[in-house]
């Protein structure tokens, strides 16, 4: 949610900027700004809309000469998009400009003291507060003014200022939201995440809550709370910015859903030994934590918590440990019952999801064992966990996960077989026999995305409708709730996933003639029962999508439509099932004309309760 970027070069700053700002549009957002250091002070230029609308409005001031400056898009909190909600926001000298991520909790008793001291206020949002008490701390040096105006904050936030009489000069910190320091050669930059930084550098520092960086051309200096100097390492990004490309799809989501053979592989490939064995050995997870764990606890929000249902599946299922699944946003308002006997496995694609963030460092205080199943290297998930295991899926723009979903599907069946093996419910030859159906779970993965020509024939038969659900039993149902969801990001169609059993018990009611529903077979052990599920809704006029991977005879008067999936051990069958739906929810969103990567009110890393 919301971006930052800031530069200090010798290069002009509004193009680094804006390219900065492009690439951080997955994260969400309603407007955009930047404010620049020019010959005579600031200049602040900021618009409600797309980062296009910034760019014309920026173009149409003609040529502006700048070395330095920050730029933000905003995702509307305190006070609805307009242009003058958007950041950054100014002093009212003008001699300060400020960016924000986050929310301040307290910023109505600053606003209050602020106001009785003369300050007048042009805009109805938090983050105003926290530029005009900068100014009144800064008296030349931005380091102390930032120390000082931490101390009166209270809150989640990412901040970035500019001072118009420290030329070349950004000052940041962070508590409880992401950011990063570009370093470059003679040019640095601040971002919310690596790919605004790439255009100039892949190396870069990771800024841990509390402390004050300054930023020039040719240095960066770091501080911890107190103001002493903090030795930073110094990092690499590991992918090439490419990947952070479309590659000639129309969307983004397309392409990482055709990137999820390689996503599952890569995630899997080193982390099965020579023995064909599962080893999580490199991540610090080894049998003897698995034998002493009473209970597994799975945290998480999203799709990042539907592949945490499915991973509680495989993990009882096989390893027989009792696993409670939660929304990480309920956890530790629930007073959870976790303590040194229990694991807590914390799953986000971010790294950054201030629910789980917040579930994890309970987590941790009541003494669990807290692991951390993350995408993006160096995120505060991955490095306040006792351990971390990362999917490899590469960088991911669409708000919408798919290829990260898979890569976390294959972080929790490896969990499971390494947990059944260590504890006794499976032996080494049963857990190789597995391993080398993840190993070939990737060509599976590629057989089965040639269902996209089907999909999209279905797609453009049901695109107009407004409801659909979807009904699965066991692996089935967790898997047709991460499909449920992904129709109502993507496409707009409101859509609910029941567990098959349960239709009668209210939600059949709902079944009218003509109403989709997408129906999940996929556990042989349940095929009957399914298909008992599936009749009932077909008898109330139902237009039923059968997705299944089953050898048995269909009734032609069970289901409209039936997409076939090969065969896979049925607790991996979620990432095979998943795929039609993704598809589904694609095509039906662009037949519909929806802005597939960036869907209204939603951001990518949600840094906010």
């Amino acid at each position: 949610m919301c971006g930052i970027v800031g530069f200090t070069g010798k290069r002009q700053a509004v193009p680094v900027l804006l390219e900065g700002l492009y690439t951080l549009e997955y994260r969400g957002y309603d407007s955009a700004g930047v404010c620049l250091q020019v010959k005579d002070g600031l200049k602040t230029i900021k618009t409600k809309g797309r980062i296009k609308v910034l760019e014309d409005k920026i173009a149409g001031q003609g040529e502006i000469s700048s070395t330095c400056g920050i730029g933000h898009t905003r995702w509307a909190t305190h006070g609805a998009p307009s242009d003058r909600n958007s950041h950054p926001h100014d002093s009212m000298d003008g001699r300060v400009s400020l960016v924000h991520n986050g929310i301040i909790e307290n910023y109505l008793e600053l606003r209050s003291r602020l106001t009785e001291k003369g300050v007048e206020f042009k805009s109805d949002t938090d983050t105003e507060a926290v530029a005009h008490l900068f100014a009144s701390h800064f008296h030349g040096d931005g380091v102390a003014a930032m120390l000082d105006t931490c101390r009166e904050l209270k809150g989640s936030y990412a901040l970035a200022v500019i001072c118009a009489d420290n030329k070349g000069e950004l000052i940041c910190t962070r508590h409880d939201n992401p950011l990063i320091v570009g370093i470059g050669e003679g040019e640095n930059m601040i971002a919310s995440d690596i790919p605004a930084i790439m255009g100039i550098t892949k190396n870069f520092i990771v800024i841990d809550d509390g402390e004050v960086v300054r930023v020039t051309p040719d240095r960066v200096e770091v501080f911890d709370r107190n103001g002493a100097p903090v030795t930073k390492e110094v990092q690499t990004v590991n992918w090439d910015i490419e990947g952070a490309q479309k590659g000639g799809y129309d969307h983004f989501m397309i392409k990482e859903i055709m990137e999820q053979p390689k996503a599952f592989k890569d995630t899997v490939a080193l982390r099965i030994n020579e023995k064909g064995l599962p080893d999580l050995g490199a991540e610090g997870v080894t049998g003897d934590i698995f034998k002493n764990i009473r209970n597994i606890h799975i945290v998480a929000c999203g799709s990042a918590y539907y592949a945490g249902l499915a991973g509680k599946v495989a993990l009882e299922r096989l390893a027989r440990i009792p696993v409670i699944a939660n929304v990480a946003s309920e956890f530790r308002y629930s007073d959870p019952i976790i303590d040194k006997n229990d694991m807590c496995i914390v799953i986000s694609q971010s790294g950054e999801t201030a629910d789980t963030l917040a579930a994890l460092r309970e987590a941790k205080a009541r003494g669990a064992v807290t692991v951390a199943v993350v995408n993006v290297l160096a995120s505060s998930a991955a490095r306040e966990a006792d351990h971390v295991i990362y999917t490899w899926a590469g960088p991911e723009i669409a708000v919408a996960t798919t290829k990260a979903y898979s890569a976390q599907l294959a972080v929790m069946y490896l969990l499971a077989l390494e947990a059944a093996r260590q504890r006794g419910e499976m032996s080494d030859e049963q857990a190789a026999s597995y391993c080398q159906s993840l190993k070939e779970m990737p060509s599976l993965i590629e057989k089965t995305l040639e269902v996209s020509g089907q999909i999209k024939e279905l797609a453009q038969l049901y695109y107009k409708q407004n409801d659909a659900f979807f009904i699965g039993r066991g692996i089935d149902y967790m898997a047709a709730q991460e499909g449920s969801l992904k129709l109502k990001e993507i496409a707009y169609v409101h859509s609910e996933a029941y567990a098959g059993g349960e239709l009668k018990h209210g939600p059949i009611s709902l079944i009218e003639d003509g109403t989709p529903v997408i129906a999940l077979a996929c556990d042989e052990s349940l095929y009957e029962k399914q298909i008992s599920n599936i009749k009932s809704v077909k008898a109330r006029g139902a237009r039923v999508i059968l997705i299944t991977n089953g050898d048995f005879d269909i009734d032609p008067d069970m289901c409209d439509h039936v997409v076939k999936l090969p065969k896979c051990p049925y607790f991996m069958s979620a990432s095979l099932s998943v795929i039609p739906a993704q598809f589904l929810s694609y095509y039906i969103g662009v037949f519909r004309g929806c802005d597939i990567d960036k869907p209204r009110n939603l951001a990518k890393s949600v840094t906010v309760e």
